[in-house]
């Protein structure tokens, strides 16, 4: 009796471990290994019908790198995370910035000149909400996942895996909001679209004022 006790005891033991192992919390959407690089086409434009160009547009190649390990301000160890900008045509490095990346008790912060954001929060479900500027001085951010390990194709680029970061869609009379952030396995950030209108009578092409920011996924890897 004792011995089938113990054999029963054993199995469940055994398959208690085996379900803890295949537990996927996501950690992959936000690779810290040094050497991951993504680039990306970046649009921005400012919108200003009172002034010449009314639409002005800037369009450049961004890279970013994770890269080694340093210790932050607060004794943390955090990977340096490097940003290139490039000038479409010439291909010239015009601005280089350092920033911070780290997975940190079920969040991944990225520090973007100086201000500490939760990009994602762990394990990656579709019922997680987060303020993504709870360590920064910015206001109050509630941000939330959709498209959980959804297929998605970028630029032919296919990910077999990916998830959404919604921060804002509104849309009222004078104003329109619209801000995501896609996420893959293996990759990071793959897409970002952000819209801050002011606009007239409910039509979105008619902005009156406002920016808008947008990156698109050309090339990733490890180097």
């Amino acid at each position: 009796m004792l011995k089938k006790l113990c054999s029963s005891l054993f199995i469940l033991l055994l398959i208690g471990c085996k379900e803890s192992e295949t537990v996927d919390f996501g950690y992959d959407y936000f690779p810290q290994t040094e050497g991951n690089f993504v680039e990306y086409d970046v649009l921005e434009v400012f919108h200003d019908v009172n002034v010449n160009p009314q639409h002005d547009t800037m369009q450049y190649r961004l890279k970013t790198v994770v890269g080694e390990e340093m210790i932050d301000n607060t004794g943390r160890a955090v990977r340096k995370f490097f940003r290139y900008k490039y000038d479409l045509q010439s291909g010239e490095l015009f601005d280089q910035r350092v920033w911070t990346s780290v997975i940190d008790d079920g969040r991944g912060e990225l520090v973007e000149e100086n201000q500490r954001k939760i990009k994602l929060v762990f394990a990656v479900k579709a019922d997680k909400v987060w303020d993504v500027n709870a360590f920064n001085e910015f206001e109050s951010k509630e941000v939330y996942y959709s498209g959980v390990n959804e297929e998605m194709t970028f630029n032919n680029n296919e990910f077999e895996q990916t998830v959404t970061v919604n921060y804002e869609d509104f849309f009222s009379l004078v104003d329109y909001r619209k801000q995501y952030e896609v996420y893959a396995k293996g990759v990071g950030l793959v897409k970002k679209s952000f819209k801050d209108f002011t606009i007239e009578n409910f039509d979105t092409t008619a902005i009156q004022k406002g920016t808008e920011l947008h990156y698109e996924l050309i090339n990733y890897g490890v180097e």
